[in-house]
């Protein structure tokens, strides 16, 4: 689950990820992707999240089921995005109440139950309000080419013409992003992710 947060959180707009404990995987594999795929994102990992929570010079977003729902503190949240950075909160199982209690916002994307990597997705968006999606990746060496039916990965450098790449084609690309292992699963703890 690490490293899904973590790639959802570039993929849709932070500018980097902080991962608590030994997740080392995570980090390399999101690493990779960055890489490959293009940047700006950092990946960083902490043995202590909550200092970078109580620390942290800016809004601080958690966001848990527990929150208020994202439809009513959505503009509040950008009014302050745009007076400075945000740090969105994706916790694990157990967050600790201080979490809670730092926070400047704990934000439902539903009040059910449901993946941290779907709240973090449905947060960013609508902080960005959609502008995410179009965003311009720099320094990358590998391009997915958009198509109805099939998958192509492509030079980066590549003029669109004809004769992409299909991900087993391409050195380290994937049908997915997760390596053919577990041992990114561990290290499993509260990830922060800045954007």
């Amino acid at each position: 689950m690490t490293t899904h947060v973590g790639l959802t959180a570039r993929a849709l707009g932070a500018d980097r990820v902080i991962i608590s404990g030994a997740a080392s995987g995570s980090k390399g594999t999101i690493e990779d992707i960055t890489d490959r795929f293009g940047g700006p994102f950092d990946a960083e990992l902490t043995e202590e999240p909550r200092a970078v929570i109580r620390r942290f010079e800016g809004a601080v977003v958690h966001l848990t089921m527990y929150g208020l729902p994202i439809q009513t503190v959505e503009s509040e949240i950008r009014s302050d995005h745009e007076e400075g950075p945000i740090l969105a909160v994706v916790g694990a199982e157990k967050v600790p109440f201080d979490v809670y209690e730092r926070a400047d916002y704990n934000v439902g994307v539903t009040n059910q139950p449901h993946s941290e990597v779907a709240g973090l997705a449905v947060f960013l968006d609508r902080l960005f309000e959609g502008r995410e999606l179009d965003r311009e990746w720099a320094d990358a060496t590998h391009r997915v080419v958009p198509k109805a039916t099939g998958k192509q990965v492509e030079p980066a450098d590549a003029t669109g013409s004809p004769g992409g790449s299909d991900p087993a084609d391409v050195p380290g690309a994937t049908d997915g992003v997760e390596p053919s292992d577990d041992s990114h699963r561990s290290g499993e703890g509260d990830r922060t992710d800045e954007g």
